[in-house]
């Protein structure tokens, strides 16, 4: 079994079915001043470059303070409006446990995601879905701008060498972020992308979902 899973959240843990664009938006008017008439692509992209390129879309340029000062509205709203996200969203089928299963195995687990992490912490403990990730292993929007970085990041906040992690995610960006840094990715075709997507992105394994846990951990178990 490796030492450690690099858990995506947004499509691979959780669906916020649609609350976290309207949150996002919220965000961005606090931020900005300006209603959010459109969205730049956020499958797979850390918060900075999502909200660089929106800003963009605006006709507005950004910096480093006006992202701190998004990312701080921005975990206000989840805060705010979390028995919304509660009653709206939910964890996906099979998360828990697989969560559960890791844990029991002696694996430790943390989320690499491109959610700044106050976000990241809300969205899981709204699903209880937070008790078994080692918060400060992980790697988040606010630590850089592409993936592959902020896998390379938790590997050193968890001591961990690549190839005994694993990175568990729904996307293309999520694939590439492991490979590029020599983690096995496990793909789940639980967002947008296909299973033929995330094989063409080079994922080793994809699975439909995570609702056979069995099949998850022999995954992970065949890493060695």
């Amino acid at each position: 079994m490796v030492r450690l899973v690099l858990w995506d959240v947004d499509h691979t843990l959780i669906s916020t079915r649609g609350v976290g664009r309207e949150l996002s938006a919220a965000a961005f008017h606090r931020t900005t001043g300006i209603e959010l008439r459109e969205q730049a692509k956020i499958d797979g992209i850390t918060e900075p470059v999502i909200f660089r390129e929106t800003a963009k879309l605006h006709g507005l340029v950004s910096d480093r303070n006006d992202f701190e000062r998004f990312a701080e509205a921005l975990a206000e709203e989840h805060l705010k409006r979390s028995a919304e996200l509660r009653e709206r969203g939910h964890a996906l089928p099979g998360a828990a446990t697989a969560l559960d299963a890791l844990a029991a195995q002696g694996v430790i687990q943390t989320v690499v995601t491109g959610n700044v992490r106050p976000v990241a912490e809300i969205k899981l403990q709204v699903f209880g879905l937070d008790r078994h990730i080692a918060w400060e292993l992980g790697a988040y929007g606010e630590d850089a701008d592409e993936r592959p970085d902020l896998v390379r990041l938790s590997l050193t906040r968890a001591e961990c060498p690549s190839g005994d992690a694993v990175l568990i995610g729904d996307t293309p960006a999520d694939v590439e972020g492991g490979l590029t840094v020599g983690v096995r990715v496990i793909a789940v075709a639980t967002g947008r992308s296909t299973e033929a997507d995330l094989h063409e992105a080079g994922a080793g394994s994809v699975l439909t979902d995570l609702r056979d846990t069995n099949a998850l951990l022999r995954l992970v178990r065949d890493h060695i």
